[in-house]
Parts: C-alpha cells; sequence; structure tokens
C-alpha cells in the first residue's frame, strides 16, 4: 500500500547529501507531513534523546540518512569514530523504529561492506564471504552490522518494517567538497576547478587512476528509497544493491570532470598513494526487477553537480 500524502515521514540526516534528496523528491512528489531535526535538536547518539523523540513525534516512515561517511583519509584517520557513531545512530533508531511501531525504515548500507576482491558484478549475496577493504574496515563493519540488523529485526519479530539499501557510491547536489573527508568525484570537481581558477599546469591525483567506480546520483537514490518503501510487501528479507549498472575508471572519471570543468592542463597521477578496492560494480538486478531504474547518467550528473558546487562557492 505505501506512503500516504499525509503519512509521518521521519528524515534523519536531512541535510546531507542523500537525506536532503529523499526530503526533495518527497516534496515534489506532494508528502506534506514530513518531520526534521538538527544534529543539534537531536543527537542520534543518545539513546534517551532518540526514545522521547519517537515516542512524542510517531513517525509511521523513517528515512536513516544520517551517519559518518569520508573518504580514505577521513576512514584511515577515524576509524574509532566511524564505527562507534554509525553503530550508535543504527542501534538507538532501530529499537525506537520497532518499539514505535514505525510502518518501514529504510536503512543504507555501503558498496565497501563487500569483499575487496569480490567477483563483480558484486551480488546481495557476496556479503561477508572474503575480506573486505583495509582502508574503510571500521566503517565497513558498523554497514555490514546494519544490514544484519534490519534482517534480524524483520525475522524475530515477524515483520517487514526494515529496509536495507546498498548504493553505490553516491554524488549529487548537496554534497560536500571537502578534500580530506569528501568521496573521489566531489574531490576531483573541487580540485580541478581549483586548478582552472588558479591556471596550473597539471594536477597530480592519488594512486594509479586504474580503479573502477560505479557512481549513482544522490536523486536516484532517494527515488529508490520511495520506491522501495512503497513496494515495501514485494521485498524480500535481504539487502538490495542499488546502482546504474555502469562503472568507470578514476582516470576515465578525472577526464570526464576535467571536460566539464574546462581544466586544460595535465592529470598526473602519484602512485605511492593508495587506491583502494581495484573495482565495486554492484548488481542491482534484483531491485531493478521491481520495477526501479536509475534516471541520471554520470555525465548528466556530475553536470548539475558542478552548476551547485558554483552556486555554492560563489555564496561563500
Amino acid at each position: 500500500m505505501g506512503m500516504f500524502r499525509d503519512s509521518k515521514i521521519y528524515i534523519a540526516g536531512h541535510r546531507g547529501l542523500l537525506g536532503s534528496a529523499v526530503l526533495k523528491r518527497l516534496k515534489s512528489d506532494g508528502y506534506r507531513n514530513i518531520i526534521t531535526r538538527t544534529h543539534r535538536e537531536l543527537d542520534l547518539t543518545d539513546k534517551g534523546c532518540v526514545e522521547r523523540f519517537f515516542r512524542k513525534e510517531r513517525p509511521e516512515y523513517v528515512f536513516l540518512c544520517a551517519g559518518l561517511t569520508g573518504g580514505i583519509i577521513a576512514n584511515q584517520t577515524y576509524p574509532v569514530d566511524f564505527l562507534n557513531i554509525n553503530i550508535a545512530i543504527q542501534t538507538n533508531v532501530f529499537d525506537a523504529a520497532n518499539r514505535f511501531d514505525v510502518k518501514n525504515i529504510v536503512f543504507y548500507g555501503s558498496s565497501c561492506v563487500y569483499p575487496r576482491d569480490s567477483v563483480q558484478p558484486i551480488k546481495e549475496e557476496y556479503l561477508m564471504t572474503g575480506e573486505i577493504e583495509p582502508t574503510s574496515e571500521a566503517y565497513a563493519i558498523a554497514k555490514t552490522a546494519g544490514i544484519i540488523a534490519c534482517r534480524s529485526y524483520n525475522n524475530q519479530f515477524k515483520t517487514k518494517r526494515f529496509i536495507a539499501l546498498v548504493p553505490n557510491t553516491m554524488y549529487g547536489i548537496g554534497d560536500h567538497f571537502d578534500l580530506e573527508n569528501s568521496h573521489v568525484l566531489s574531490a576531483l570537481i573541487r580540485r580541478l576547478h581549483e586548478a582552472k581558477i588558479n591556471k596550473q599546469k597539471k594536477v597530480i591525483l592519488w594512486g594509479t587512476g586504474q580503479p573502477r567506480r560505479e557512481f549513482v546520483f544522490n536523486e536516484d537514490v532517494a527515488d529508490a528509497s520511495i520506491f522501495a518503501v512503497n513496494n515495501a510487501e514485494k521485498l524480500d528479507n535481504t539487502h538490495y544493491n542499488v546502482g546504474t549498472g555502469v562503472d568507470y575508471s578514476i582516470k576515465e572519471l578525472a577526464n570526464i570532470i576535467a571536460e566539464i570543468v574546462g581544466f586544460k592542463g595535465d592529470i598526473e597521477w602519484d602512485t605511492s598513494k593508495p587506491d583502494g578496492a581495484p573495482r565495486k560494480l554492484l548488481d542491482s538486478t534484483r531491485f531493478m526487477r521491481l520495477g526501479w531504474s536509475p534516471n541520471i547518467q554520470l555525465k548528466e550528473g556530475i553536470e548539475k553537480t558542478y552548476l551547485w558546487y558554483k552556486k555554492v562557492i560563489r555564496s561563500k
């Protein structure tokens, strides 16, 4: 049956890359009873605060977009934060959603939960069949725990309340471009834009440029999220991959972004720096068979993201 236009919907992390896209999509679809809280208003790592919020507001649907995310540098520098903060948020929100009878809650895993050297494209059943990428292991363990928790709650309480989606690397309007904490696509937009502005003749990027990545626009993941809730009865008690089915090498990505940004200089690669996992292409067939498909191709998505980035830096 799914959500009604007046259903009470809570978006945790509504200011983030995914949460902002979910909020935008729900509003454009005419949902009018949306609850949001900033981190200052509601600390999701505080069990008591979360319980009081759910008892008072009684949301019917929850999109759990909140959490600590970052690139290789951040993951290597702050592994305890990535582990503890994400597990605390998941535990508190899952428990409250279950006890206060939320109809559906959507949780988001990450492609880093899968084995580093997984067969490609990666199917859902490959979870925990091999060693994960060491540079993101703390974050990956937290996200794996969330996926298992969704399955476990559904099993123990005989429900379809918990929905786990695993989007591949997300980007889009609302992304952050901090070079230490951002993912590769947004970091490249900033690096190449600044190189153009500063009239640099060359840019040196990390790694070999050979790893391949699949990128999915945040508004497509928001669309998938709402689709999942509105088709919850069709879902099996498993997590679902959400991607485009197309991947690019980091070198190809850098060249596409350089063209869009207008950087004419040379791109060189510092092969002494880590690459991360060699390839991360998800097999999203299971979810697409239900009737969902992405709308935004990579070049169009990067163009939209770059236009937004230029507005943000102009406003500072």
